[in-house]
């Protein structure tokens, strides 16, 4: 019934798969990794597992997953179950079978937009009766795209596998290191993490929100610092709680502290315009 989020890594502390795990028994784990990447991840997984005891298996087809999340939600989800959903019985890191409807489902109750919310994953014969249940009870649901979901998680500072964190991008730099634990014992990566942690950070993750709300960041866009071209952004969606555009980028630091980072003016070039930016190495928005 714990969900944990973490990292898979390489030799190099770089990012093969960001997802979160959630043990569902003693010896059942389920793992959630970015849609774009199944196939991907599952190659990773068999060709580094050894125990012949451990099978994998991809589930996806089987269950489909509706995101319930905003500070309503659970109100929301109370209408559709008799379970509890307060705090002590239902604490934010943690899976639990909930009757909803005339069905069950699992709820997750994680978030990828900042906000209070749970993953409800759903036999996929269910899915229907689940979505009309949730809607005829909370007629004032707004169902929401991907452009939202990045608007949302963008302000909370979430990373998003293939733009701000990819094989490449090395744990630590990627501002992670809360989700990878060096002391259970030997992992693939863990020495790379460990020598990070010794030799210092050679680059950080900033999230920056642009100061003027008309100009949007993208991905790509020079970032400046004290003038010069430090680096690129490598997402940027429009920030509708912090009213401006907020990107993230990686801006190098040998030697420095954060402080000293963030005492730098930044600048985002927005097609040929330097923009004022604001920098900030925790969520702008949490």
């Amino acid at each position: 019934g714990r969900i944990v989020y973490t990292q898979m890594l390489n030799q190099r502390g770089g990012i093969e798969c960001d997802l979160t795990v959630t043990r569902l028994s003693e010896t059942v784990f389920y793992l959630v990794v970015p849609g774009a990447t199944v196939q991907r991840d599952l190659a990773w997984l068999r060709r580094h597992v050894r125990d012949e005891f451990a099978v994998i298996t991809d589930v996806t087809a089987g269950e489909s997953v509706l995101c319930l999340m905003g500070p309503q939600a659970r109100d929301v989800l109370s209408r559709v179950t008799p379970d509890a959903l307060d705090n002590d019985a239902f604490p934010f890191g943690t899976a639990r079978e909930i009757e909803l409807g005339l069905g069950l489902a699992r709820a997750h109750r994680v978030t990828y937009v900042g906000e209070l919310g749970w993953e409800l994953y759903v036999s996929t014969d269910q899915t229907a009766h689940v979505y009309e249940a949730l809607m005829e009870a909370a007629p004032e649901i707004t169902l929401c795209g991907l452009h939202t979901l990045d608007s949302c998680r963008i302000e909370k500072g979430f990373r998003h596998f293939g733009h701000d964190i990819t094989d490449e991008d090395h744990v630590l730099e990627a501002g992670l290191g809360f989700a990878v634990k060096t002391g259970k014992g030997a992992f693939l990566g863990r020495d790379a993490v460990l020598r990070k942690r010794e030799a210092g950070l050679q680059r950080r993750m900033v999230q920056f929100l642009l100061q003027e709300p008309a100009l949007m960041a993208y991905h790509n866009e020079p970032i400046c610092r004290d003038g010069r071209i430090v680096g690129t952004v490598t997402s940027g969606n429009y920030g509708h709680y912090l009213g401006g555009s907020v990107a993230m980028g990686y801006v190098p630091c040998a030697g420095e502290t954060a402080e000293e980072m963030l005492a730098s003016t930044y600048e985002i070039d927005i097609a040929g315009r330097r923009v004022a930016a604001t920098p900030s190495l925790s969520p702008l928005y949490d």
